[in-house]
């Protein structure tokens, strides 16, 4: 059996407000982030994603949670990173990048995207280890329930 792993950010800005990017390919807002790709750390990984997503470039701060997808063979890493330069500007995946106060996101922002970054805010210094059920971002983007 082989896992698909995922590698998604939290960005804060100094007010407290989260990064997220409108998806080209649905009416959704999310995390920056992806597909962690052959023999990359999961660290660096959430690096290259935001970087592509945004344009911006970041550190990584802590490691945030591991969420677990049984029935979609899925594993992600979310991390809380710092944005250290660059700049933000939309690209092949995103049609639009901000930052939205953590109490107005859009209505159309992924669910597991929405607790991924609830989980980073209220993290202190273990990690949270979740396994995930109901709709995915993947079941979202299709129309599903799941």
């Amino acid at each position: 059996m082989r896992f698909r792993v995922g590698v998604f950010a939290s960005i804060f800005d100094e007010r407290g407000r989260v990064l997220l990017g409108h998806r080209r390919d649905g009416d959704f807002w999310g995390q920056p982030g992806g597909a962690l790709e052959r023999g990359e750390p999961p660290w660096a990984g959430v690096v290259r994603e935001v970087k592509e997503e945004t344009g911006l470039d970041v550190t990584v701060e802590r490691l945030a949670g591991v969420y677990s997808w049984p029935v979609l063979d899925e594993i992600i890493f979310s991390f809380v990173c710092r944005a250290a330069g660059g700049a933000l500007t939309s690209s092949d995946e995103t049609r639009d990048v901000r930052f939205f106060p953590l109490d107005q996101l859009p209505p159309n922002t992924f669910v597991e995207h929405v607790a991924r970054i609830r989980d980073a805010v209220a993290a202190t210094e273990q990690p949270w280890l979740r396994e995930l059920r109901g709709a995915s971002a993947v079941d979202e983007l299709a129309g599903r329930e799941g």
